[in-house]
Parts: C-alpha cells; structure tokens; sequence
C-alpha cells in the first residue's frame, strides 16, 4: 500500500498544560503556528464541535523535531522509528489567548491496545514543546433549532466533543448527554443548557468493560417525541451496537445521527485506522 499523501503540518508550541482529571490532561498549544492553523483551517470545520487534528508525535529516542519531511524520513528511516500519526478531538479553539486546546486521556487500563505514545507525551509536555499537526477535520455541531433534542452519548474520548457541543447549544435546548468514564474523579463540570440532563456512568465500580454500560444506558432511553438528533462517539464494539438501537428500536435515520467510533479495544490506532476500510471497522452497514 503507498504511504498516504502528506498533510499540511502546522507546528505548534505547547504554552500550559493543565492536568483536569486523574486520567485526562489538557494541553494548550499556540506560538506562532496558530495563526497559520486558523488561516488554513476552514471555517466550516473550526465551527464543528467535534473537529479534530493528527498529531505527529516522534517514538522516544528517535531525537527527530518538527516539521517533519515525511518523504525524506520513509526514505531513510525504519518504519517503527517514524513520527506516529494520533487524532485528537480540539477541545476549544481560544481567539484571544491565540490558542488551541486538545484533551488527552493518559491511562491504558481500558485495554484500547494504545502504544502509550499520546498519553505519555502530554504528560512529560512542558511550555515551549513543539508538535506538528494537521488538520482540522471534523462533521458535527448541535443544531440550534430548539425544536430539535439533542441525544449525546460517549466514552472518556468522546468527551472532550461532547463538552464543546453542551457549550454551544441554544440556551433552551432539551436531552440528554451520558458519559461513560472509569470514575466519580473523571466527571468534569460541564457548561450546559438546563433542559439538557447530564448523566454519568462509572465503569470501574463494577469492573465493567469500556462501552458495555453506555450501550445499556442507551437501550433504556425512551425516544423523544420530536426530532431528534443523536452524537454518539466511543470504543467501535459499542458504537456498532447503539447504532443498531437507533435504528432498529428507535427508526432513526442515517441523517439523524452523528456516529462514529473513535477507538477499539485491543487496537493501537495505526491498526484501528487501517480497519476502518474493513467490515470490522464500518459502523454504518448498507
């Protein structure tokens, strides 16, 4: 298989870190690289509230710095020693402080096969550490029509989109948004519309494996009356099987819902993007 084109790289400087929960750190990036970032982006994409971006992130011991010439590298370096591409959800993109922030959850008990690549790096990452990355991508925002009720459903990966998408509804929105993350110490205190209930899912006090409570939580959820529009982002198993709930039980259609997985148990994410071409990692069946 040809390596894939290389994307446009924006080289960033991490400015602070902030360490939210037990399992996930913020990391805000800006320096110079922003104002090129923006001025690429466009302006569709930065207004979703699950865009994203790859970051290029060099193994341990390599020494190599962005930018990277990627041809150059697959030229004259073995595979395993290239810089790896991990996407990332941007959690907030601040125009004053000229910067954009990126959450990363930094653990590997859930079993997702990651290499410890990301997590790790935003831990050890201090002010004046640069990264590369590209993007943005992204395909969802809340509607703003207060008819509408929003369904958001995910796991610790999916929150740093569901934060962002609460923040942006109109004030007299209605539904629901349920979160799976490992404990009472991973809950963030979300900005959201009142007639959106925020619900909480531990998994670690039952030893539950990721995904299995919010598929639960989501086969007792009663449709809504009105037009509904559903988020749901997380581990692939799950994903696959609330998209089943949705529109078998629930008759949604395609359009209806934003659904994506954003992760696989037992999955790095070099194997977890190479299945995505797969049977295995297609969330959607024809």
């Amino acid at each position: 298989m040809s390596p894939k084109p290389n994307r446009p790289q924006h080289v960033l400087v991490v400015e602070r870190t902030e360490r939210l929960t037990p399992h996930m750190v913020r990391v805000h990036l800006g320096g110079p690289g922003y104002d090129a970032f923006v001025a690429a982006a466009d302006p569709d994409r930065l207004a979703m509230t699950d865009k994203y971006v790859k970051l290029l992130l060099p193994k341990p011991g390599t020494g190599l710095q962005p930018p990277y010439d990627l041809d150059v590298l697959r030229a004259t370096t073995p595979k395993s020693d290239l810089p790896a591409r991990r996407t990332y959800t941007v959690r907030q993109v601040d125009p004053v402080a000229r910067t954009i922030a990126i959450d990363f959850v930094v653990h590997t008990s859930t079993g997702s096969g990651d290499d410890g690549l990301a997590g790790p790096w935003a831990l050890a990452a201090r002010p004046g550490d640069r990264v590369a990355l590209s993007g943005p991508g992204g395909g969802y925002a809340p509607p703003t029509d207060p008819a509408v009720t929003h369904v958001l459903l995910g796991d610790d990966s999916a929150l740093p989109a569901i934060g962002a998408a609460l923040e942006t509804m109109h004030p007299a929105a209605t539904g629901i948004a349920v979160i799976e993350v490992a404990g009472p110490a991973d809950e963030q205190p979300l900005v959201h519309p009142a007639g959106v209930v925020l619900r909480w899912l531990h998994r670690d006090a039952g030893g539950a494996d990721p995904g299995t409570l919010l598929l639960a939580a989501t086969r007792e959820l009663q449709r809504a009356s009105r037009p509904t529009r559903v988020f749901a982002h997380g581990e692939r198993a799950a994903i696959k099987a609330i998209r089943r709930v949705l529109q078998d039980d629930w008759g949604l259609e395609k359009a209806d819902m934003s659904l994506s997985a954003y992760w696989a148990l037992g999955r790095a994410e070099d194997r977890f993007q190479e299945e995505k071409h797969e049977p295995v990692g297609v969330v959607f069946e024809d």
